[in-house]
C-alpha cells in the first residue's frame, strides 16, 4: 500500500484531494497536516511515499518544507498543489524535485493526471533496479509526446532506427531496396518511413533514370 500524506491548510481543499486520492486503491492517507512544522515531525519518524503539498501555509510554508525534506534526504515524492502561480514558486519548486505542480482550481482529471505519473513511477521503480530508455521517456511522458506528434502507421522506435542508419552509415544517397537489405525491412515499410522524412523535411527524393534498367526513386540526405 502507498502511504500518502496531505499538508494543507485550506480544509475544504484538502478534504478534496483526500477524496480524489481514496479512489486510488493502492494509495492510502494516513495524515493531513495543516502546516509544514507538524508534517515534517511527522515524516521525521514515518515513512511516507507521497505528498501532496500546498505552498502558502502557517508555521512553515511548502517551500520551506520541500527544501528541509530534500536537505534530509526524506525519500517522499511530492505533488504540489497551491494557487501560487508565478515562475519563482514554480521555478524553486522544480529544483526541489516535485513530480508535478497543479494550480488552484484544479479539476478531477488533471489531479488523477498526476497520482497516474506517480503511481507509473513508483510501479516501476517497485519492479526494477535498471530502466530502458523507452521506460525512463514514460515517466517524463517524452516517448508519448514524441508518439502523438507522428502521423498514423508511423512508430517512434523504426523511425530512430532508419535515421539513426542513415545518420551513421556515411551515405548520402540510399534507394528502398538498399535500406530494406541493410535494416531487414519490407519495402513497403521503408518507401512509408523515408516518404514521411521527405514530408519533414528530413530527406529530399528524386528519380535517378541511369540504373540501366526501370527508374529508380533516390532519397537524399539534407
Amino acid at each position: 500500500m502507498i502511504r500518502a500524506i496531505i499538508v494543507e491548510d485550506d480544509p475544504m481543499v484538502a478534504e478534496i484531494n483526500k477524496r480524489y486520492l481514496s479512489e486510488f486503491q493502492d494509495i492510502e492517507v494516513t495524515e493531513i497536516f495543516k502546516n509544514g512544522r507538524d508534517a515534517l515531525g511527522y515524516l521525521s519518524k514515518n515513512p511516507v511515499d507521497l505528498i501532496i503539498l500546498d505552498i502558502t501555509m502557517p508555521v512553515l510554508d511548502g517551500l520551506e518544507l520541500a527544501k528541509i525534506i530534500r536537505e534530509n534526504r526524506i525519500n517522499s515524492d511530492i505533488i504540489v498543489v497551491t494557487a501560487a502561480n508565478d515562475i519563482e514558486h514554480l521555478d524553486e519548486m522544480l529544483r526541489y524535485g516535485v513530480i508535478d505542480y497543479l494550480i488552484k482550481p484544479f479539476d478531477r482529471n488533471r489531479f488523477n493526471k498526476a497520482i497516474n505519473k506517480f503511481l507509473k513511477k513508483a510501479n516501476l521503480f517497485s519492479r526494477q533496479n535498471e530502466l530502458r530508455q523507452e521506460e525512463i521517456d514514460s515517466i517524463f511522458n517524452a516517448k508519448n509526446q514524441y508518439d502523438n506528434e507522428l502521423e498514423k502507421g508511423i512508430q517512434a522506435p523504426t523511425l530512430e532506427k532508419i535515421k539513426n542508419y542513415i545518420v551513421s552509415s556515411g551515405k548520402t544517397r540510399f534507394n528502398c531496396d538498399f535500406l530494406a537489405q541493410e535494416l531487414n525491412l519490407s519495402k513497403v515499410t521503408i518507401r512509408r518511413y523515408l516518404n514521411y522524412l521527405v514530408e519533414e523535411d528530413y530527406l529530399i527524393n528524386t528519380v535517378d533514370y541511369e540504373t540501366g534498367g526501370r527508374p529508380s526513386i533516390i532519397y537524399i540526405l539534407k
